[in-house]
Parts: structure tokens; sequence; C-alpha cells
């Protein structure tokens, strides 16, 4: 199985999959980081009809003036023409759908999960901004970490923080009917209640189960964006009271101090923060 994992967000949904996210309308383009490829929705061109239409007449012309001309050097007219009618139709749905608004395709298969609630799709939100936080600090980390071992990590616990999310999104729609089943005028000791309840405190059991692992995933890949975050202005701190106090003791003979001890401190902590992380 691939690696991957896909990514897209529109205005209705988040798309997380392990195949490419389509656009329903309009155009996505894809922009990969790591074994990450998230879809990126294209703003629609603002071509009207009109204006779609003198473009492909435009082109119409001066493809009948090239057929015309490939014709007369002795070439099949059927052969040029076909070419030009394919070219006008996909120039013209092309363009078409550039101007639509994007919206993704939902996935068919069942690996996908598609995120509705908005609870749900601002959690994911949250942990894909850290995630590219994470990520962004990877070149000033060095060989603290191995990015592609964290590449690897960093998605494997997107994909897991989907599946969870996806799981409390049906769970919210459980409770939500579960509930209204409590003001049902029903004797207390009948059977339907009876069910229902013990349907509640079970749907209420892996609601606290899910969420608690939903965090703990929220939690290390943003504990992992700080560490890394905070390391790297420490150094950038650190450089520069170090180039100051060169200057202040070639100016003044002011012992040079030894500023070790609170970098590993905080080198242990990179790496506490990574290993929460599943590395």
């Amino acid at each position: 199985m691939s690696t991957d994992l896909y990514i897209g967000a529109d205005e209705e949904k988040v798309v997380v999959s392990v195949r490419p996210v389509r656009a329903r309308t309009g155009r996505v383009r894809h922009r990969r980081t790591g074994s990450m490829i998230e879809a990126v929705l294209r703003p629609p061109s603002g071509r009207g009809r009109d204006v779609r239409l003198a473009s492909v007449s435009r082109l119409a012309l001066g493809l009948l003036l090239a057929s015309a001309i490939l014709a007369a050097t002795g070439l099949t007219w059927w052969l040029p023409g076909a070419v030009s009618a394919a070219t006008l139709v996909w120039t013209w749905r092309r363009q078409a759908r550039a101007a639509q608004l994007a919206v993704l395709a939902v996935p068919r298969d069942e690996e996908s999960r598609v995120l509705w609630t908005e609870p749900e799709r601002d959690a994911f939100a949250r942990a894909l901004a850290a995630s590219h936080r994470v990520r962004r600090t990877w070149p000033a980390l060095g060989d603290m970490v191995d990015p592609r071992l964290a590449d690897h990590s960093l998605t494997r616990s997107l994909d897991e923080l989907a599946t969870l999310l996806a799981r409390r999104q049906e769970l919210r729609r459980v409770r939500a009917g579960l509930e209204s089943t409590h003001d049902a005028d029903i004797p207390a000791d009948s059977p339907a209640r009876l069910a229902a309840d013990l349907q509640w405190e079970r749907a209420d059991e892996l609601w606290r189960e899910s969420g608690a692992a939903a965090n703990r995933i929220l939690r290390a890949i943003d504990a992992a964006a700080r560490a890394g975050e905070s390391f790297i202005r420490e150094q950038q701190v650190a450089a520069t009271a170090r180039h100051a106090e060169r200057a202040l003791a070639r100016v003044g003979g002011v012992p040079i101090a030894d500023s070790g001890p609170e970098l590993a401190d905080r080198t242990r902590a990179v790496i506490t923060a990574y290993r929460e992380l599943g590395l």
C-alpha cells in the first residue's frame, strides 16, 4: 500500500484518502509535501460564456487555417479536421470547468474519510497547520531528526487522526439520535428504554475514548512544532548573544560564558517531543 496521504478541503468538507483527491466541479492543483499531497482549490477564472466563446472561436479560425494548409500539402482532410474538433471540445470543456467554483468529489471507496461536521473539520485543520509548522523546523534541526522517518510518522499521525475524527463524526450522529429518545413518553422500565440507555452508555464511552485519542495526536503534533520552533529561536538568540559576547570580550576583556547545558536541555526536549509523536 502507498504511504502517501491525499488531503483536500472545500467549504463543506475535508477529504482524507490514500488515493488522489479529485474535483467534482472547478479545478484543483496538487501540492506535495513529503508523503502528504494536498489538493488546493483553484479560484474560478471569472471568464463568462461570451468570453470563452470568443476565445474558442479564435482558436477555431487558427485550426481551420492550419487544416487547410495541411490539406493543400496532400494530407487527408479528415485527420487534421478530427484533431481540430477534439482540440476545440477539450478547450471548451477546460475553460468551462475553470470558470466553475471548485468543489471536491466525494470518494466512494471505504478507505477514504470525509469529515462533514464543523468540529471535526476544525480539529483536522489545526492538526494540518501544526504539521506544516513541524516540517518547517526540520532543516534547522539537522541530525536530531531523520526527515524521512519523521515525514512518515507525521503523515501516519494525520491518517490516524482522520480515522478517529470520522468515528467521532458518526458517534455524534448516533448520540444525537439517542438523545432524542430521552424525552420519549414511555415507561422507564420499557425494554426499548433500557436498550436505548444501554446504547447511550456505549456511545458515550466510545465518544470519550475517541476524543482522548484524538487529543493525544493533536497535542503530540503541536508539542513537536513548539519544541522545534523553540529550539530554533534559542539557537538564533544564542548565536546573537555569542556574537555580542565576543565583541564585548574584545572591547572589555569579559570572559565568554558556556551555554552548552541549556542547549542540551532544549535538545532533549525536542527529542522527547518527537518520541511522543511516534518516532
